[in-house]
């Protein structure tokens, strides 16, 4: 693809780095069929090479972006099913970033309507943190009916949204208090894990699930204090810099914490978070001295699901329990782990290690909608896209959904029949944890 930089543009290494990208795209559209949006409207510019377009289009200018633009880049999940099925490798989540990462920071370029506004700022200060995300939802549980006030406004539509995910009760678990965990096994390491923010007050459960986990193969585990937000949020938002800084609070602890007892790896039990920290040097391009610490730390994370597929490699393996119920489980691999990460494959393995019927949807990994805050700010693409994804998983006719990353799990419940649960939860039931408390009443009827 042809751009038009100008000398000045290109010396800031954001825009270095889009050009980059952009001149990569050869706009042959093989993206297209694998974008959950372009499925849906089957509008060009709500895919990913018209999105490319588009994006070239705001960048090499200085002005307003124009309404009809913001609208199709707001669309974009970010779920990066089109990376895989470039044959170009264009790196198109590096680009969404950065162009609104630009974009956002500047109120003069992008003018959004008051409501829009309030909504994004409210998500980027709340979600970050869990003391206030916990109050938020007793208020909603409190103020629920205040939404009809709104009717059928757009900041209606977006709080009814928000509140379906809400008004519901707190996952049964452990509340996990930073602190270290000792292994009474033979210690082979010390790992460390971020308690993170909304996880950390809707399912405390599958942290507590990963430390027994990683507890029985072996590993001491710190739960770091101080640290709830990776940045995700934020960078979805296109708030970089408060990204940025998110990131740099856990950076600055991991580094804290290998200048004392030290640490082996950093377990991530949300794949979306694991991402977004495993792009932590992509955060950080256009800072040289945060980069290269960003890298290390970035280098050093693994997804819960991953770690144990690569505990299983040990010499002793691990001891999965001999009297599962046959369970046929439908993998849901969140985009993030899938496209994000790579490594969706080694948990399905790790699944069928365990004794589990698996099965995955027959529909390319479409995304779920959830994606981050996409569906409080398009409910309506979000909720077809949940629908679809729901349909998909229940012609699978299995006994459990798993899946490894929260906000799916919080998108798709409502859509499904089958019980719904976290893969590391699941995982740690198959090493000798507790069972699942969502998983109760299916074992029961399998025990009959």
């Amino acid at each position: 693809m042809r751009t038009d930089f100008t000398e000045q543009q290109l010396n800031d290494p954001r825009i270095a780095a889009a050009n980059d990208i952009l001149r990569a795209c050869v706009h042959c559209g093989f993206c297209a069929p694998v974008c959950p949006t372009y499925q849906l409207t089957g509008d060009e510019l709500d895919g990913p090479r018209g999105r490319i377009w588009q994006m070239r289009d705001v960048l090499e200018s200085d002005g307003p972006v124009p309404l009809k633009t913001i609208t199709h880049l707001d669309r974009c999940l970010g779920c990066l099913a089109c990376m895989p099925a470039c044959p170009s490798g264009v790196d198109y989540g590096s680009l969404l970033n950065i162009t609104r990462a630009i974009t956002e920071t500047d109120k003069t370029r992008v003018k959004r309507s008051l409501s829009d506004q309030w909504v994004r700022g409210f998500l980027n200060k709340i979600l970050p943190s869990p003391k206030m995300f916990a109050w938020v939802i007793v208020l909603a549980r409190l103020l629920g009916p205040l939404h009809k006030l709104f009717g059928g406004s757009l900041l209606g539509r977006r709080l009814r949204s928000a509140l379906a995910r809400l008004d519901r009760p707190l996952l049964e678990g452990d509340f996990l208090t930073p602190g270290i965990y000792e292994t009474d096994q033979k210690k082979r390491g010390r790992m460390a894990m971020i308690p993170g923010c909304v996880q950390s007050v809707l399912a405390p459960n599958i942290n507590g699930a990963m430390v027994r986990i990683l507890n029985r193969a072996g590993f001491d585990v710190v739960i770091l204090d101080g640290t709830p937000c990776c940045g995700a949020i934020s960078e979805h938002l296109g708030r970089a810099d408060d990204a940025r800084n998110h990131a740099k609070t856990i950076i600055a602890r991991i580094e804290a914490e290998m200048a004392g007892a030290g640490v082996d790896g950093i377990i991530q039990t949300a794949s979306g978070c694991g991402t977004a920290m495993k792009h932590y040097g992509d955060l950080f391009a256009d800072d040289p001295m945060w980069q290269t610490r960003a890298s290390l730390v970035a280098g050093m994370v693994r997804d819960g699901g991953e770690f144990i597929e690569a505990l299983d490699g040990f010499e002793d393996g691990l001891d999965f329990r001999a009297d599962l119920p046959p369970l046929r489980v439908a993998w849901q691999a969140p985009c993030s782990l899938a496209f994000g990460q790579g490594v969706a494959g080694r948990t399905a393995g790790i699944l069928m290690r365990a004794g589990f019927e698996v099965v995955a949807p027959d529909d390319g990994g479409a995304c779920c909608g959830s994606a981050g805050t996409y569906n409080i700010l398009k409910p309506g693409l979000a909720k077809n896209l949940g629908v679809k994804k729901a349909v998909a998983i229940a012609v699978l006719r299995p006994d459990v959904v798993a899946s490894a990353n929260l906000g799916c799990m919080l998108q798709l419940e409502p859509e499904m029949d089958a019980p719904i649960v976290h893969v590391v939860s699941l995982l740690d039931w198959a090493l000798g944890g507790p069972v699942p408390q969502n998983l109760k009443p299916v074992i029961a009827e399998k025990s009959v």
